[in-house]
């Protein structure tokens, strides 16, 4: 029977999660508790204790450990793994955790390992601040504690009972039905909107559901995210400057896993190198002083572009290269040899065909062609209407081709 799972570190939160348990039994809902202690003995029995949780780590043993730090990161990774157990069974409904630094800190990867549509809600003391490092890409929903997660009270009871109430109605109500559609994902920038936006109205035209992603680094992993999760069937990865930022040190990084989960899916793949002329800061004062005398162009008061060198574009092309590599799935890679942005354009301030050839050579070098992995070049701009074609018919061709 599917039902939620309530996890705590039950030696110190052990009353509280059996409060919230309570409640979302009260509503009708299954549920059990699961204790991710990793010290004392839990206060109320758990439904499923840290043992259990320990049996499924392929890893070290969290219960081994005298340092908490150490205790804390291993039985993180148990609950990773005993989560995605539980799930693929089909055991799982939905997660709620809570806590404070630690458990925040313990129980959000494991949420964020689930698919995306799985019900996930974490109350937790650091709600308030800074919750990326927790959330990141995921569905993972935080509530801020208000009081310390430390006793039922008359503030944490009201606390607790919305998350139970909020976890007990994402589980019992189903998505109402919807005319499916073959989905697919897309990249942009500012600088590569009027390329994606002709690619998406005409496939959109063809019947697909086009969900576009803001290439910040964070809408990278997001879009990577929904296609390890099999919610994106297909992918038209125009706007790649993440990868910029990554290896320069920009403030947009996409990560060290940048491509990996569409390369896995082996779905149908178009990319190309949009944006890859610029590395992104924030307020001009904030460059790094390394970069004193680069080309710099001032987006706005927030963003702060600089523009990519020659021998850094071929850093990127070596780094892309070794990724689609390994790929099994045809895929193509089409370069827009007029420029790779809006700004990267005669008489716009990042127009430099040096460097867009350094970075278009050394893709076509080393990158290894094949009949199921291709460059093409197009003398064309990016934002040019026939390039968007270009990408639209590359897709539709590769689609024919694994359907």
């Amino acid at each position: 029977m599917s039902r939620v799972y309530a996890i705590a570190a039950m030696d110190t939160k052990g009353a509280e999660i059996a409060f919230v348990a309570n409640l979302i039994r009260a509503c009708g809902v299954e549920v059990v508790t699961v204790d991710v202690g990793t010290k004392g003995l839990p206060v109320v029995a758990p439904d499923i204790t840290r043992e259990q949780v320990v049996a499924c780590c392929s890893t070290s043993n969290p219960l081994t450990k005298t340092d908490r730090g150490e205790a804390v990161t291993a039985m993180s990774a148990a609950l990773v793994e005993f989560l995605n157990v539980e799930y693929a069974a089909g055991r799982l409904a939905g997660v709620i955790g809570i806590g404070g630094g630690g458990g925040t800190a313990l129980i959000t990867p494991a949420m964020r390992a689930l698919p995306v549509g799985v019900p996930k809600v974490m109350v937790s003391t650091m709600a308030s601040g800074n919750v990326g490092p927790y959330v990141d890409c995921s569905d993972l929903t935080m509530m801020y504690s208000v009081v310390d997660v430390a006793g039922i009270n008359s503030v944490s009871r009201r606390v607790f009972a919305n998350a139970a109430h909020a976890i007990a109605g994402m589980v019992a109500h189903s998505l109402p039905r919807a005319d499916e559609k073959p989905t697919l994902g897309m990249t942009m920038f500012g600088v590569t909107t009027p390329c994606v936006d002709a690619v998406r109205k005409s496939l959109e035209g063809r019947g697909y559901d086009c969900l576009v992603f803001h290439a910040t680094g964070s809408g990278d992993r997001a879009m990577e995210n929904l296609v390890r999760s099999g919610l994106i069937q297909g992918v038209i990865d125009v706007t790649t400057t993440a990868v910029a930022d990554e290896i320069v040190g920009g403030v947009l990084a996409c990560g060290p896993h940048r491509f990996d989960a569409i390369l896995d899916a082996r779905v149908p793949y178009v990319l190309s190198v949009g944006a890859l002329d610029m590395v992104n800061f924030g307020a001009r004062e904030t460059v790094p002083p390394r970069f004193a005398g680069r080309k710099l162009h001032v987006h706005n008061a927030q963003i702060t572009l600089m523009r990519t060198t020659p021998d850094e574009n071929c850093q990127f092309a070596r780094w892309i290269a070794d990724k689609l590599n390994r790929s099994t799935a045809p895929l193509t890679l089409l370069i827009p040899e007029l420029g790779v942005s809006s700004i990267d354009v005669v008489g716009q301030p990042f127009h430099d065909p040096v460097a867009d050839a350094a970075l278009f050579d050394e893709l076509e070098r080393t990158v290894q062609q094949s009949p199921q992995r291709k460059i093409k070049r197009l003398p064309l701009h990016i934002n040019d209407p026939a390039f968007a074609a270009a990408l639209v018919e590359e897709f539709l061709d590769l689609t024919s081709t694994t359907c």
